[in-house]
């Protein structure tokens, strides 16, 4: 392995120190209780190495739905370039989140569960799905083959999308064995998708 190839494995491994134990003191004392101190102790790590890697602790918090959705995106992206948006998005999905007997990865399971338990985290996770939502809509405007100079349609369908997600998994808590994850959310995409099935 090159030399830049290894700082890039030390970088990341890093990186998921730090995630890991900013999400392990919030399950354990709750996210307005830790510091960036107390998370840069718990990774072994000083806390200038913390903020070389993250702006604070929300962001630490949330390094799992950032790296959980832009593998999402990475999908999307792999999908057919004639498929249309919301196809595209669909089916990226479901090979996201229909394995596993459509259950989602337990991480996002705590981290949800985490943000219901302390509004406080709402804020934070709102940012970070906002960047996500960016990258969501860069990647649907190259499939809308109608002019959309302003690119609103673009950030409709990644915003439709994303929400119809979130609002799956508030659902899917609150009753996790009534169904699966992926049943509930494939059939809130294609409810939520009615509307833009047709556009190319």
């Amino acid at each position: 392995m090159s030399e830049a190839g290894l700082r890039e494995r030390k970088k990341e491994a890093t990186r998921q120190a730090l995630y890991e134990a900013a999400l392990r003191l919030a399950l354990e004392h709750g996210p307005d209780r830790i510091t960036v101190e107390a998370i840069a102790d718990e990774a072994g790590v000083s806390r200038r190495t913390f903020s070389n890697y993250f702006a604070n602790k929300e962001e630490a918090l949330f390094y799992g739905d950032q790296r959980r959705m832009r593998k999402l995106v990475g999908l999307v992206r792999a999908r057919p370039a004639d498929e249309p948006p919301w196809a595209a998005l669909t089916a990226a999905a479901g090979e996201f989140y229909g394995g596993d007997q459509g259950e989602p990865d337990p991480e996002w399971i705590v981290r949800s569960r985490l943000v219901r338990r302390h509004p406080s985290l709402a804020a934070a996770q709102v940012r970070t799905f906002a960047g996500l939502e960016r990258e969501l809509a860069a990647e649907v405007a190259v499939r809308i083959k109608d002019p959309d100079p302003s690119g609103v349609r673009a950030t409709l369908l990644a915003a439709t999308f994303l929400a119809a997600l979130r609002i799956s998994m508030n659902a899917w808590l609150e009753n996790p064995t009534a169904r699966s994850f992926w049943a509930l959310a494939g059939e809130a995409l294609a409810d939520a998708g009615r509307g833009f099935a047709v556009q190319r």
